[in-house]
């Protein structure tokens, strides 16, 4: 019966996840692995969220500031837009840094 039992968890793969079966390294490895996972899917994420604040910026500057510029202002409209995404990317960046170094200096 125990027999029976070692080789179900050896050739089970879900059995190398269990953290008493884990030496050093491997423990390593698989925290290593899962902050690599959570790196990629924080990335994307945040792909999309700033592809829909582009669409969101881009709609805005259609709708609320290009009727009061001239005819065939496109490239005025591009200017504008590259200014707000500027500013907004500054301001979030900047905030971001602080909160960091706050907390650094508290831990």
């Amino acid at each position: 019966m125990a027999d029976e039992k070692k080789l179900e968890e050896s050739t089970n793969p879900l059995s190398v996840l269990n953290p008493k079966r884990l030496t050093k390294e491997a423990r390593e490895l698989q925290l290593e692995v899962i902050k690599q996972m959570l790196t990629l899917a924080t990335s994307g994420f945040g792909l999309v969220a700033a592809l829909a604040w582009n669409e969101m910026i881009k709609e805005t500057v259609v709708i609320y500031i290009k009727p009061y510029l001239p005819q065939g202002s496109g490239v005025v409209s591009l200017l504008i837009y590259a200014v707000l995404v500027t500013i907004l990317a500054v301001f979030i960046t900047f905030n971001l840094t602080r909160i960091k170094n706050n907390l650094e200096k508290k831990g």
